[in-house]
């Protein structure tokens, strides 16, 4: 049972991964093995200028450390292992430094480009980024890069060892690395770049006879084919560019699994479709090769619910469906992929049971007599070893101990945090009074901790996302955050009311007002609209507060939705901007896909429970029988919702599925807003949307770093708004932020692009 629940949390986990999974590196792309850095496609650049950047840019790391120059007289200070963008301008940065450097090559030099089709452009994008580094590039022809590059590899003396992959590494006791070749060459260094990129191990549908010489996973010339059948099975980019090229002198046929190819660019559309049109390539849908035969390929074809064998007859194919990550390969280097998991959940489950177990003891509040029983100290003991074990086993990596870590604490914390003689068990009786301390109760010294963690983490993702970028529009956005979270959720609560009340600063009546005056917690409310903050309307408000919370939630919300849509949730909201901030660094993990868009309807049920809480709760004086489900659905709601889906799971989740668990799935404003949002669509009245461009590259960013899981490039791809109607979009901005060819943009309607739909049924 423990093994079947563990397979099936880890399968929700998944959901957050994307096509192709990077290993993990720090901020100067260091691997988790010391001296080890993964740089250019491995690690999501996507295009070429980034991919140069970022060799670039670790050597510029790596010659800052003390121990850049290897004692060893018989190693090299660096090697760098694949020549692609990355590792050339790493190798060239490395030499300008003086540092002694050797690359490796399995194949050829820039083989990914070398494999491009003859006459493939090149971009230079972005266009308003120059490149770092000796390496050229221009926007140019394949042929002219390539040129290019050989001529600075020549002119500079790199020391380049074609044909010779690495085929294993192995980090030496005092230091550095032990490097073995494909061809049995052994080589010592003091640091490794890896470069390999991903187009050299392309992916394959392993079906029989694929491995026969007719049958290719790359296009090298496609003009040497002359007046054959010719199959192209894929759906991307790749393989359209394949099927088009091809189509001049043969007859194609295009086989993809899906109903519809919405992946491709858009002078890709229009050109596949032209040749459609003309009958040089017939697309076939809704297909999968079942086997590639001497003469024939097998396929199983879906249409109408039903499903029928077709043998399609094929001189030569190319089976284009994209790249793997070389999965085996890097685990034998030691490096760790992202959202992996290891260890345990039953042992982690009962290392934190164990450590509740000994907080239960300590806190002399066991009502078992064997337990009570044993002195306090015991307790203590066991708390501290079974925390002390868990601990352990995740600083080693192990995931499940991490999660085990993160739901102890802040169970603990929100557990405590309820109110005294209310505390969850084991704290029940003494947890409260223990962090009581400073004349402040556990509430202020919460709200303390919350403002410094979401201010240090919060500074660094504006410099993430802003300074380091130079982006104004999330500049502004953390500091509106930031600024909110100090202004209205920590200083008016705790210090400026309290100071308008002394002061008169709210004039003589109301600082004179006892129900006024005692209510400081729900100046919260100035800013947190119903029913996120849920007591807005019952509990003895003042009318001043009523009339407020009326205003700001079906007032200003509302009105500020038609041009912002959501955006409250990423400008604004405390714990929006929690998960902005803390769980910024997770925000690539939030689940993608149609479960996660079910998962979302939860926080309809959450919306429905407020309205119908609130409901019994105002007409509780008039009708008699609202009086006992009023307090129940109170008390409930507080635990459920203010306690366990804002607070205790959806921090303890932030590692595992991203920073916007209860934005995403729970609250009730974020539903509010979006029923708002999604109203004014239909209505044609919303001005709330991100637009896209004909130049998406598909590189996957926008998708990969969207913190409510929406998968951006395939509205970029389709260049279809981006919505409130369509998404749950927060209009966070990042996915504006980190493309790398200006595709989408915050604007007003533009007039709708003329997509072309790719079917069988076009075929004559």
């Amino acid at each position: 049972m423990p093994g079947r629940l563990q397979g099936w949390l880890e399968g929700i986990f998944e959901t957050a991964n994307m096509p192709t999974r990077r290993p993990v590196v720090d901020g100067h792309h260091e691997s988790n093995v010391r001296g080890l850095y993964v740089v250019g496609d491995l690690t999501g650049a996507p295009v070429i200028k980034q991919a140069m950047e970022q060799g670039f840019e670790v050597i510029e790391h790596i010659a800052r450390q003390p121990d850049t120059r290897s004692p060893d007289h018989d190693a090299y200070d660096v090697i760098v292992v694949g020549t692609g963008a990355a590792g050339l301008n790493a190798a060239l940065a490395a030499q300008d430094k003086g540092l002694r450097c050797l690359v490796l090559e399995k194949n050829k030099v820039a083989n990914t480009i070398e494999d491009f089709p003859e006459g493939k452009w090149i971009y230079a994008e972005p266009e308003d980024r120059p490149p770092k580094g000796k390496l050229w590039l221009d926007g140019a022809t394949k042929e002219d890069l390539l040129g290019r590059w050989h001529q600075i590899i020549r002119d500079n003396q790199l020391d380049v060892r074609t044909g010779e992959g690495l085929k294993s590494l192995t980090r030496q006791k005092t230091g550095g690395f032990t490097l073995k070749t494909e061809r049995g060459q052994d080589y010592k260094a003091r640091r490794v770049i890896l470069a390999t990129g991903l187009r050299g191990n392309p992916r394959k549908l392993k079906v029989p006879g694929e491995d026969q010489e007719r049958v290719y996973h790359r296009v090298y010339s496609p003009k040497q084919y002359h007046d054959e059948q010719i199959l192209v099975v894929g759906g991307g980019n790749s393989a359209a560019e394949a099927a088009i090229t091809l189509s001049e002198h043969n007859q194609v046929t295009l086989s993809y699994r899906g109903d519809q190819l919405y992946r491709l660019f858009q002078s890709n559309r229009r050109r596949l479709q032209e040749a459609i049109d003309s009958g040089r390539v017939k697309p076939l849908l809704n297909s999968q090769v079942s086997e590639f035969g001497e003469k024939e390929a097998t396929f199983k074809i879906e249409k109408d619910g039903k499903e029928s064998i077709e043998k399609i007859p094929f001189d030569h194919a190319f089976v284009l469906v994209g790249a793997e990550v070389p999965t085996d390969f890097l685990k034998s280097l030691g490096l760790k992929l992202e959202n992996e998991f290891s260890g345990s959940l039953a042992r982690s489950a009962a290392l934190v049971l164990a450590t509740f177990l000994g907080l239960w003891v300590l806190g002399g509040q066991a009502s078992v007599e064997l337990v009570r029983q044993a002195p306090n100290w015991l307790g203590g003991v066991v708390a501290a070893g079974a925390f002390a074990a868990l601990l352990a086993t995740a600083v080693r990596g192990e995931r499940w101990s991490w999660l085990g870590v993160g739901f102890f604490g802040f169970y603990s914390l929100y557990g405590i945090k309820i109110g005294a003689g209310q505390e969850f068990w084991p704290y029940t009786g003494w947890g409260y009074d223990l962090f009581d301390f400073g004349n402040r109760p556990v509430q202020f010294w919460y709200s303390v901790l919350y403002t410094v963690v979401m201010t240090f983490f919060g500074i660094q993702a504006l410099k993430r996302w802003g300074l380091d970028r130079r982006d104004k529009f999330q500049i502004w956005r953390f500091s509106s955050l930031l600024g909110f979270q100090w202004i209205f959720f920590f200083l008016m609560p705790e210090f400026l009311f309290q100071w308008a009340i002394k002061y008169q600063w709210v004039g003589a009546k109301l600082a004179n007002d006892p129900q006024f005056a005692e209510q400081a917690w729900r100046s919260y409310g100035i800013v947190y609209a119903w029913p996120l903050f849920f007591y807005t309307f019952f509990n003895n408000p003042h009318q001043l507060w009523v009339i407020w919370g009326v205003v700001l939630a079906f007032g200003i919300i509302p009105i500020a939705v038609i041009w912002h849509g959501k955006r409250y949730c990423s400008w604004v909201c405390g714990c929006g901007g929690l998960a902005e901030t803390l769980g910024d660094r997770w925000r690539h993990l939030a689940p993608k896909g149609k479960a996660s868009l079910r998962w979302e309807k939860m926080n309809l049920v959450v919306f429905v429970a407020a309205v119908a809480i609130t409901g019994l709760m105002l007409g509780r004086d008039a009708v008699e029988a609202f009086r006992n489900p009023a307090g129940w659905g109170v008390y409930l709601y507080r635990i459920v919702a203010d306690i366990w889906l804002v607070g205790i799971l959806p921090l303890t989740l932030y590692p595992f599925l991203g920073g916007k668990v209860w934005c995403r799935y729970w609250c009730p404003l974020a539903k509010m807003m979006e029923l708002f949002s999604h109203g004014y669509q239909k209505l044609g009245i919303s001005r709330y949307r991100i637009n896209s461009n004909e130049k998406c590259i598909a590189c996957t960013e926008c998708t990969r770093n969207c913190l409510v899981g929406i998968d951006v490039m395939s509205f970029a791809l389709k260049q279809e708004p981006i919505t409130n109607a369509n998404s749950t979009c927060i209009g966070c901005g990042v996915c504006v932020t980190v493309c790398p060819m200006d595709v989408l943009s915050f604007g007003p309607a533009g007039g709708k692009p003329q997509l072309v739909q790719i079917s069988n049924a076009r075929v004559a």
